[in-house]
């Protein structure tokens, strides 16, 4: 049995891979979760929770948003506490801005899990295009939804419908690839 052992950023990060990677991953993966209070809480606290984890056999992967920072500089800190905690091939991927660009990638996929019409259709408008280039995506999700989007209940509704293969997210297809090759799975 192998691990997928997840520190994550914030709760709703936990709901969409819920949805998600007992899509991508074969049963005999088994998923942890280790949600953190924020950014600053996830960077303080990870070499030491890193460190502390006792089962074999599990990789580790961790996520964080990128926000208004360098994504490069987030990623090499991040991979920096890792290193530190003597786990460097933990894999760090970064939602460029946020997490809610991944669900802009699929705006189906958002239709169908908050059980809003109309939404599908304004995949293909130039601001949508290119979903990690959306500087706030949840707030922009907000006015989207007309307030229907929430973060953790939101995510818990879109996460089991994102498409793992048409996703127009860089950075979901990113983590999608990370974790096939983290875990060695085609």
């Amino acid at each position: 049995m192998k691990n997928l052992v997840c520190f994550l950023e914030e709760p709703s990060a936990r709901e969409m891979l819920k949805g998600v990677l007992p899509r991508l991953l074969p049963k005999s993966i088994q998923c942890f979760y280790i949600v953190f209070e924020g950014k600053q809480d996830l960077e303080k606290r990870l070499a030491l929770r890193l460190r502390g984890w006792q089962k074999t056999d599990s990789a580790f992967l961790v996520i964080r948003d990128q926000d208004s920072d360098d994504c490069i500089a987030v990623k090499n800190r991040l991979l920096s506490l890792c290193h530190e905690a003597g786990k460097p091939e933990t894999l760090v991927r970064i939602a460029c801005h946020e997490l809610e660009s991944f669900y802009f990638g699929d705006l189906s996929a958002v239709e169908v899990g908050l059980g809003i019409k109309n939404i599908t259709d304004k995949q293909q408008k130039a601001k949508y295009r290119i979903p990690d280039s959306i500087v706030n995506p949840s707030h922009e999700l907000e006015k989207l939804t007309n307030g229907i989007y929430q973060k953790v209940a939101g995510s818990r509704g879109i996460g089991p419908l994102l498409s793992l293969e048409n996703n127009t997210s860089r950075s979901f297809k990113a983590l999608l690839s990370g974790i096939r090759n983290l875990l060695s799975i085609a």
